[in-house]
């Protein structure tokens, strides 16, 4: 690890990882520990909230989509608590939408599964200015029908029957799509 990281970091090393895939949230958190933080961990939105409330760390990086509930119920709590910390949301399910409601809540970042802790410690370290570089490969045609439903989904609240009707969509075909993984 170079030093010019270690002084990027600053003061407050604290770093929360909030994931439910147990192998993935071990290899993270000793990696970054190999990499200067201070890592604390939770496995559900209920742990991450309890830490964010009486530990807010100055970094975090919470999964999207844990077993009991969303990790940007996470995020609003550590932004309550601690205005300046980043936050760097995880998830499998990289959609647009999601991304949105990230940064609207108070993310820093959003990157998809599977990211490397490079991955990470650069979304965590970055500056505001920085802009990420253009995508290799642009979406295909697929991809940008689903990002599209999974934008429509958000501002509906997350309300299936709503999205549904403002697609023009039949609810159990809108559910099976939402149920599937993003395509590439």
């Amino acid at each position: 690890m170079s030093d010019r990281s270690l002084q990027d970091i600053g003061e407050d090393r604290s770093l929360l990882i909030v994931d439910d895939d147990e192998p993935f949230l071990k290899r993270l958190a000793k990696a970054m520990e190999k990499r200067g933080f201070e890592v604390e961990t939770a496995g559900s939105v209920a742990a991450g909230r309890a830490v964010a409330t009486a530990r807010p760390p100055a970094y975090a990086v919470i999964d999207l989509r844990l077993e009991d509930g969303n990790g940007l119920d996470v995020v609003e709590t550590l932004r309550a608590r601690r205005p300046d910390s980043r936050i760097v949301v995880l998830t499998g399910y990289g959609a647009i939408a999601t991304a949105v409601a990230a940064v609207k809540i108070g993310a820093t970042d959003y990157l998809s599964k599977p990211a490397d802790a490079n991955d990470v410690t650069n979304a965590l370290l970055a500056g505001d200015a920085s802009m990420p570089p253009p995508p290799e490969n642009p979406m295909s045609a697929d991809r940008v029908r689903w990002e599209h439903i999974q934008r429509v989904y958000e501002l509906c609240d997350r309300n299936v029957s709503e999205t549904a009707r403002r697609l023009n969509m039949h609810r159990r075909t809108l559910q099976r799509i939402l149920a599937k993984r993003s395509p590439r």
